[in-house]
């Protein structure tokens, strides 16, 4: 596991061999979401399929952490969140975006298929709010200026193909205090230069008193207290 400038990741997880296999689990997710999207198959061979899920859903039964308690393979403070749904490299939701930073721009590309369509052959409105958020948070935490969304609003200047290359950016527009302004796009990645959606997102730091009241309850695995609210808490160091 390396950092954006091809050192080693000294927040590696401590059980490499569960991170490997569950970015396998993802990836073998994603396969399977965007067949059953793209799928000609009957309904037989589709209650086939689904048996054989339900089957193997059944692998996984067993005690669950509670959703106060981090997944043990997450590590806020060095920058990985394994389960996020846009970024998450073990969470067969997400693309997943893979960030980097270039003097405290974030940018990432990806490919996106049927699974977030909305419109025929072209992305879904409300994915293009869930990806712009994520890269705003993210801008604004490895600038230090980690924040929750106050306000977010979204331009679709056109709308976004499914099956291309896409580019995703996010920078600092201002500060003032506990607020900071951040401002991205999405643009087609050899276009990069003419978005196809702009975004602009206000985060605001909670108070001390908020953030107890929000996140106090919130542990890692061994128990401690872990909550959020440092330039640690973004996902942007490339986990793979």
């Amino acid at each position: 596991m390396t950092t954006n400038d091809g050192a080693p990741d000294p927040g590696a997880p401590a059980d490499a061999d569960l991170m490997t296999a569950s970015i396998d689990l993802a990836a073998a997710l994603r396969e399977l979401i965007e067949l059953s999207a793209t799928t000609t198959a009957d309904a037989t061979a589709v209650r086939s399929a689904a048996e054989l899920v339900r089957a193997a859903t059944g692998q996984l039964e067993g005690p669950r952490r509670p959703l106060s308690q981090l997944p043990r393979l997450d590590d806020p403070a060095a920058r990985r969140r394994t389960f996020n749904p846009v970024s998450g490299v073990a969470n067969g939701m997400a693309p997943p975006l893979r960030f980097r930073v270039t003097d405290g721009v974030v940018s990432a590309e990806a490919t996106l298929g049927a699974a977030y369509e909305g419109p025929p052959t072209f992305l879904h409105g409300g994915m293009s709010a869930l990806f712009m958020d994520q890269v705003l948070g993210d801008t604004a935490a490895v600038n230090g200026l980690w924040g929750m969304t106050a306000h977010l609003e979204l331009d679709y200047r056109g709308p976004v193909p499914l099956g291309r290359p896409l580019a995703f950016r996010g920078w600092v527009e201002e500060t003032s205090g506990r607020k900071s302004v951040i401002a991205g796009s999405i643009a087609l990645a050899d276009a990069p230069d003419r978005p196809l959606v702009e975004a602009r997102g206000i985060f605001v730091m909670p108070r001390p008193e908020k953030l107890e009241s929000y996140f106090g309850s919130v542990t890692d695995v061994s128990g401690a207290h872990r909550p959020p609210g440092n330039p640690g808490d973004a996902t942007v160091v490339e986990q793979v």
